[in-house]
């Protein structure tokens, strides 16, 4: 049994429909990278399965649980972790208020997240405003693992971010992979780096998914038709 199962969703913003028929499938342990041209409906996607917009149609299991019969905090406590695109830390918050907001009892702890990024560790008595970009990006990827979710969901992580900082959060991700087995389902443009962390890509044009396969068989023409400008 896969741990999320997403079978043909529909989804919409007010009358403009957004996703049309969306479908995919994360095993226990399985890096899933959500990939497509700006617009193209992964964000959407990620706020169907989380709750945040209404499903229209199709299914949505959460280890086998219909998630359209719960409220969003519940799957929340089931086991979805989202790093939302855009950050959204509690401003007005300390980095260890954040991390310990919504933390739950598990592997997770302030302990874990700050050998995982160093900096949280050095600033966890500062306000989440008075950090960088990318300390903010760490911040968000922290207050989400000490949720201790079984399925970490990751809108964009990278985004803006100074080279070096995206080198820090690729290398998180890789970690996570390699050492905690935590499923991870991502949404990033940057193919190099997905390569070397995901198992699987599903690619979304127009609200709908495409292309499913191995990262290693992503071959240039299907780049080239679906991702390339």
């Amino acid at each position: 049994m896969s741990l999320l199962s997403v079978e043909h969703i529909t989804a919409s913003y007010g009358a403009s429909q957004a996703l049309f028929g969306v479908s995919l499938q994360i095993a226990e342990g399985e890096v899933l990278a959500l990939m497509g041209r700006n617009g193209m409906g992964k964000s959407t996607t990620i706020k169907t399965i989380c709750k945040l917009l209404p499903l229209d149609g199709g299914q949505i299991r959460l280890s086998g649980t219909d998630l359209a019969r719960i409220p969003a905090h519940r799957a929340a406590r089931m086991g979805l972790g989202l790093v939302p695109e855009g950050r959204r830390c509690f401003a007005n918050l300390t980095v260890w208020e954040n991390c310990h907001a919504a933390a739950t009892k598990g592997h997770w702890d302030f302990a874990r997240v700050t050998a995982l990024f160093p900096r949280l560790a050095e600033r966890q008595e500062q306000s989440a405003a008075s950090l960088s970009g990318g300390e903010q990006q760490m911040l968000s990827i922290a207050r989400a693992l000490m949720t201790n979710p079984r399925l970490l969901i990751l809108d964009e992580a990278t985004e803006g971010l100074a080279p070096i900082v995206r080198q820090e959060i690729w290398a998180a991700i890789a970690t996570l992979k390699s050492q905690t087995g935590l499923s991870i389902l991502v949404v990033d443009k940057s193919l190099s780096e997905l390569r070397q962390i995901a198992d699987r890509i599903t690619i979304l044009e127009r609200g709908a998914d495409v292309w499913h396969g191995a990262a290693d068989t992503l071959n240039e023409e299907i780049t080239a038709q679906f991702l390339g400008v």
